[in-house]
């Protein structure tokens, strides 16, 4: 037998429960003795005939104790005979590009535009299955929050973090974000030089295939000039999957509030500022790549995951990484056969002493 692995070690802290164990033994005994002597006087006591075992009894103690520690080893899924397989992972990378502007906090959808992507992101993460997932927030200028990983806890943990503060920047360059994904030059800078390719993309360029990223927004942008983001993401073998949120007719005003609790609402050169969806924009960049989506919201329920189920999921996966790891043999039948054992021996045996006619 090779060495012994214990797949759930944690479950050792269970062994406390023996010396406690053996404390109420020891304490039930005294208690007995204690009682026994408070009726018959101490010179006779020695001298009665007791029908229970003081050996026998404590051989029972034994045997539960033994019962408990077995189901307690049990408890770790010990495992030996090591064999090595190879396991290999197929997925999609999927980019998450999250508005947090200040028009996100628009109350068209409760409890803001902002909180029910939150949401509604959280809910699909629960669906993944093999994907790497990563996070991009955007407002003003773009932050990496999360890059691709299969440690979909940290992901959660990043995007639990996400409000309209992460960004500290006004506004909404949608196509810059988009940039930001794919590692090309903001728009501000692409027209004073030529296009280049900068070192913090977060997709990898080697393979055309197998790239999603989900945008989630209202739709408003101020002259980052998405559609032509949009369109070299299509170049490089990006789908962009748009969703819109908001009121694309009348809008809604962006609500703000103070240190005091007092709610207000945004205001420019004295004017309150009305959000709309802007789902015009969203439908050409996703024009833009080939088997783009585009999913008007607007003020309505959606479910991310069922999106995710019905676009991401069933679509063509890549090999992400192969490796080889060692599968142990678990065999925590046995500790819990023994367990069985010992506890039916417990039962059978009896703690009376045997007694001469």
């Amino acid at each position: 037998m090779n060495a012994i692995r214990f797949q759930n070690i944690v479950a050792l802290h269970w062994l406390w429960i023996l010396p406690v164990m053996v404390g109420f033994y020891v304490f039930a005994g005294a208690r007995r003795r204690a009682a026994l002597a408070a009726f018959i006087d101490a010179g006779i006591i020695d001298r009665i005939k007791i029908s229970v075992s003081p050996v026998r009894r404590r051989w029972k103690a034994v045997l539960v104790l033994l019962a408990l520690a077995a189901i307690v080893v049990g408890m770790t899924r010990p495992g030996w005979n090591p064999s090595a397989k190879k396991v290999e992972r197929r997925g999609r990378d999927v980019i998450f590009l999250l508005d947090v502007s200040k028009s996100m906090l628009a109350e068209d959808l409760a409890p803001s535009r902002l909180e029910r992507a939150k949401l509604a992101i959280v809910d699909c993460v629960e669906k993944l299955d093999g994907d790497r997932v990563g996070l991009v927030v955007f407002a003003g200028s773009s932050q990496v929050k999360c890059p691709l990983t299969l440690d979909y806890g940290f992901f959660r943990l990043m995007l639990e973090d996400v409000d309209t503060e992460s960004i500290t920047k006004g506004g909404t360059l949608i196509g810059d974000a988009l940039r930001k994904v794919l590692g090309t030059r903001p728009a501000i800078e692409e027209a004073a030089m030529e296009r280049a390719r900068t070192p913090d993309g977060i997709f990898d360029d080697q393979i055309k295939e197998y790239k999603d990223v989900i945008l989630i927004t209202d739709g408003e942008d101020h002259d980052s000039f998405p559609v032509e983001a949009a369109e070299e993401a299509g170049e490089r073998g990006v789908r962009l999957i748009a969703i819109g949120l908001g009121d694309e007719n009348e809008g809604r005003r962006i609500p703000i509030t103070d240190r005091a609790g007092r709610k207000t609402f945004m205001k420019h050169q004295g004017q309150e500022v009305w959000s709309r969806l802007d789902a015009d924009t969203l439908r050409k960049m996703v024009n833009a790549t080939e088997g783009g989506r585009y999913l008007n919201v607007s003020t309505g329920t959606f479910d991310l995951g069922e999106i995710y189920t019905t676009l991401v999921a069933s679509a063509a996966k890549k090999d992400l990484e192969s490796m080889s790891v060692e599968r142990y043999e678990e065999r925590f039948q046995i500790f819990l056969v023994l367990a069985l054992t010992c506890l039916s021996l417990n039962f059978v045996l009896s703690d009376r002493s045997k007694q001469r006619a």
